[in-house]
């Protein structure tokens, strides 16, 4: 083809834009920029900020779609996603983290929302439910995928949006989750970046989220200092913090169930669930069956020279180091495997082993701090009044999580009305808290601190009432 000279200006200065835009699109394909993945904060919220009028636009049959979208992604890629979360953060079991990513499926969607109505002779109020717009979200690094997942089903179904600031520890398999879902809600539906993040998560890149004025809500499922840096701001925060879940063991509980349960609750996922049974009292006329019935269930035993051991290798403390006083966790054994545990203690634990236990007191540290590792102290109380008492101290007021195994209602009855949690189990893991054994229904941020309960799509809505006077009613 023959070009005169002004074709031929025009060809070269084509050539030369298309390699100048390959040049600067590189890098950000090698940043994993895209699909919602974003470089800075102000970018993310600003594109959500475009998605969330077209979400809110949506029908719930719509929005309903996209929620089945990410339920069969987390189905689909649940080993990969699984198995890249283990390898980036270091915590937990392979298993266990391919089962949260698989019951997914079991948090509420759109099905969750409803609109109602109160009507009298003066007129009708219709009271519906309505977005925040976009929401700002924080990711611990121990449920990474699954809590972004989780969050997005709630906060879509109820026509918002989601800007999420991932545990720099869980970063990039939260952002190949994330871009994912993103694309595959586009294919489907032509909306993009309902779910947003920013590929250099950092406390500075979360704070600028907690701040931005385009944020509307917060939800932060973390420690306690997350938890108070959010509530700086002066925007509404949905807290989900920790929990020292207690077990109280009664002189008429079902010792062998009582024991399964918490062998399967405690070392779910080497006991990172905020919900995990993590100490246990146990009333002395039926603590040396108890004992032998964890045996039984598969656990391991530690005597008391093993467990001064792993004290001191999974604490450190400011007072005398005996096990009590002021005791800092370190972060060394947090999730990991019971061999890692036991090689710690100075023993072997057999293959396959899901738990360790023993004796403590009290107030050993074990049993007064929320340590996420599959050793769980086992503490002698006189009576069912005193292991209440007990676990109401252990549990440090967070109102998160207690289970109490008896056939003694009237002991049921008072423990509940002691511990005054979110979430109370009896007779069962605490795994049924969230749907496995029991009618629950299931989330991975439970707003504990501030009270909203294991969390659903009205829990990201406004309440809005439409007044209609009599007057208005007879004209219609």
């Amino acid at each position: 083809m023959a070009y005169n000279q002004d074709q031929l200006v025009a060809e070269i200065a084509r050539e030369v834009l298309a390699r100048l835009q390959a040049q600067t699109a590189a890098p950000a394909a090698q940043a994993g920029i895209g699909d919602g993945v974003f470089a800075t904060v102000d970018e993310a919220v600003q594109a959500a900020s475009a998605s969330q009028v077209r979400v809110a636009a949506l029908s719930l049959e719509e929005r309903g779609r996209i929620v089945s979208i990410i339920r069969r992604l987390c189905e689909e890629n649940a080993n990969e996603w699984a198995r890249l979360e283990l390898e980036e953060t270091g915590l937990g079991r392979l298993d266990h983290k391919i089962e949260k990513l698989k019951i997914v499926k079991n948090v509420l969607g759109v099905e969750a929302l409803r609109t109602d109505a109160r009507s009298d002779s003066s007129g009708l109020c219709i009271i519906e439910r309505a977005p925040w717009g976009v929401i700002g979200m924080v990711l611990p690094a121990t449920h990474s995928v699954p809590t972004m997942a989780s969050n997005a089903i709630n906060v879509i179904s109820a026509g918002n949006t989601a800007v999420f600031s991932p545990h720099p520890a869980g970063a990039k398999i939260a952002a190949r989750a994330l871009r994912a879902m993103n694309a595959e809600i586009a294919r489907h539906t032509g909306v993009a970046n309902t779910l947003t993040t920013i590929a250099q998560p950092s406390i500075k890149s979360a704070e600028e989220v907690f701040k931005h004025p385009g944020i509307a809500l917060l939800c932060v499922t973390g420690g306690p200092a997350v938890v108070r840096v959010a509530m700086k701001h002066g925007k509404r925060v949905i807290a989900a913090g920790p929990g020292n879940p207690p077990v109280v063991v009664d002189e008429t509980a079902d010792l062998d169930n009582a024991a399964a349960s918490v062998v399967a609750g405690g070392s779910f996922d080497n006991n990172l669930l905020c919900i995990g049974e993590k100490e246990v009292f146990v009333v002395a006329s039926v603590f040396d069956a108890f004992m032998a019935a964890m045996r039984r269930a598969g656990a391991v035993e530690l005597k008391p020279d093993a467990i001064e051991r792993l004290t001191q290798a999974a604490f450190t403390f400011d007072g005398d180091g005996k096990g009590c006083g002021h005791a800092h966790l370190k972060k060394d054994l947090i999730g990991k495997d019971v061999a890692v545990l036991a090689a710690a203690a100075g023993v072997q634990a057999p293959a396959g082993c899901p738990l360790l236990f023993g004796e403590t007191h009290e107030d050993h540290a074990f049993v007064q701090e929320e340590q996420m590792m599959p050793f769980v102290p086992v503490v002698r109380v006189p009576n069912v009044d005193a292991g209440i008492a007990a676990a109401v101290k252990a549990e440090q007021g967070y109102r998160h999580t207690a289970m109490i195994h008896s056939r003694n209602v009237a002991n049921v009855t008072k423990m509940a009305r002691a511990m005054n949690t979110t979430l109370f189990v009896h007779n069962a893991a605490c795994t049924a808290a969230l749907g496995s054994g029991s009618p629950g229904y299931l989330s991975f941020s439970i707003a504990t601190p501030t009270g909203e309960g294991v969390t659903t799509p009205l829990t990201f809505t406004r309440e809005r009432q439409l007044a209609i006077g009599g007057g208005a009613l007879r004209i219609i």
